[in-house]
């Protein structure tokens, strides 16, 4: 604290002053407040006190201007003064409280320094929306330099159509300061200096100094991104089109080659059935393989015809009870199982939200692959299981079969794919890839877990059913 009488004669200090000037009081008192002034700012320094005389009031000094001092080794300090009037019987004088905030400085610089180094532009406003700090990138991004945005308007970087409401909005920021993304749901631009928009991504900071409380908007420029956004947009409509018209052909197909398929498939069987075995020997061997060739495509267009119509029925998903759609199943395939002697263990299934038609389907084939590629030197077991993972159900179809070798994992699941002959295990190659469309239909996931010989699990999840209060519905048997 230094107290100076109008000419400028310090009058008064106090143990801080001493020690932040390095002088001891007398060497001060009596003296003019100059001697603590650097030298290239001591001509002007009378100008400034004659003008708080004129209008005496407490006020910081050096509005706007960087203030130094002097200490008696001559080194120089940045500080911060205030100004205070004191009125006495012997006139007014003026009471200065000086803080050093070389600390703040070199701080300041700092954060300065690494707003300069940001891989994104950075700009830095006032609560009045006046731009006080930028960096190179903020240049390179919108072409101004730095001179030619200090003291200007954030809204000189926002486009001419919504500058009307962006005074709104900072306002909103400054009322409930915190770090996060800037307009939320809305599609964000930026304004060039040659008038160009391009689309930004915009982060806030609030940045609290001793002198009020500034935003710090770090601003990415997102236009390649939006342009891989719009192209993946594009090739995932012309994916789902495709994929529109390959099942429109799918089903079409297989629904017109029925007709023509039994016209040919029933003679086939007739003649069959009336003269096997009034022909040679290679008649009747032309005639099976005619039948079987037949036969097997009557099963492809089945299968083909049930894999085309996954998505297309238009039914609603309802509250399915699997154990429900197990029992379905297993009776469908009771005369297998009942061949195969085969033992099904079940533990407690959910209730979900599916399509009972196709879940019946699901575990259907699941069960009946279990079936076909069951080994000959052991009676079949089947596991179902189910156990609740976060917001799903998993499901789990398990049994003691031949197994498949991990490298196949990937690929039993694409429509046609067969690991082995026809001789040694019959079917068409759509099974799994039926089970995948329909489990995918419901919005979950399928995978495998095997080896060669030890049999193989096939787990699905299917999204837990809630009721009106979204409440999780319980397992039947809870």
């Amino acid at each position: 604290m230094v107290m100076a009488d109008r000419d400028g004669r310090m009058v008064l200090v106090n143990a801080q002053a001493e020690k932040l000037f390095g002088y001891v009081r007398d060497e001060l008192l009596g003296y003019s407040v100059d001697r603590l002034v650097p030298e290239r700012f001591r001509s002007a320094h009378p100008g400034y006190r004659r003008t708080f005389h004129d209008d005496p009031k407490s006020r910081p000094m050096g509005g706007g201007r960087d203030l130094f001092a002097l200490r008696k080794d001559g080194s120089e300090f940045p500080v911060e003064i205030g100004l205070n009037p004191v009125t006495t019987d012997e006139g007014v004088f003026v009471l200065a409280a000086i803080v050093d905030i070389t600390e703040r400085k070199r701080l300041e610089e700092r954060f300065r320094q690494v707003v300069e180094a940001a891989p994104n532009a950075m700009v830095m406003v006032d609560r009045a929306g006046l731009i006080v700090l930028v960096n190179a990138q903020t240049e390179k991004l919108f072409g101004y330099t730095r001179e030619e945005l200090f003291s200007k308007t954030i809204e000189t970087l926002v486009p001419q159509r919504f500058r009307a409401g962006h005074h709104t909005y900072r306002a909103m920021y400054f009322d409930d300061m915190k770090p996060r993304l800037m307009g939320t749901g809305r599609d964000l631009y930026g304004r060039r200096k040659d008038g160009s928009e391009f689309p930004v991504e915009i982060g806030l900071n609030p940045v609290t100094t001793s002198e009020e409380v500034f935003v710090l908007a770090a601003i990415v420029d997102i236009t390649e991104r939006k342009r891989a956004e719009l192209e993946l947009l594009k090739k995932t409509e012309e994916l789902a089109r495709s994929n529109q018209d390959l099942e429109q052909f799918a089903y079409v197909a297989s629904h017109d080659l029925q007709e023509p398929l039994r016209a040919v498939a029933g003679p086939l069987q007739l003649l069959q059935r009336r003269y096997l075995g009034q022909l040679d020997a290679r008649a009747d061997e032309f005639i099976t393989h005619a039948v079987d060739g037949a036969t097997r495509m009557q099963k492809l267009i089945d299968d083909l015809l049930a894999y085309s119509r996954v998505g297309r029925s238009g039914a609603v998903h309802q509250l399915t009870q699997c154990e429900d759609v197990l029992d379905q199943a297993l009776k469908s395939l009771s005369v297998g199982l009942q061949e195969a002697g085969a033992q099904i263990n079940r533990g407690e299934l959910p209730t979900v939200l599916a399509i009972p038609t196709l879940l019946t389907l699901l575990f259907q084939n699941l069960i009946g692959n279990a079936l076909k590629f069951r080994r000959s030197d052991r009676p079949v077991q089947i596991d179902v299981d189910a156990w609740r993972q976060s917001d799903d159900w998993v499901i789990s179809v398990k049994d003691n079969g031949i197994g498949i070798d991990p490298q196949y994992f990937e690929r039993i699941f694409l429509i046609f794919q067969r690991l082995h002959g026809r001789a040694e295990y019959p079917g068409t190659g759509i099974g799994l890839a039926l089970c995948k469309r329909i489990v995918e239909q419901h919005g979950g996931r399928i995978w495998v877990e095997s080896a060669p010989g030890n049999g193989t699990t096939f787990f699905f999840t299917l999204s837990a059913a809630t009721d009106d209060s979204g409440r999780s519905q319980p397992n039947p048997r809870e």
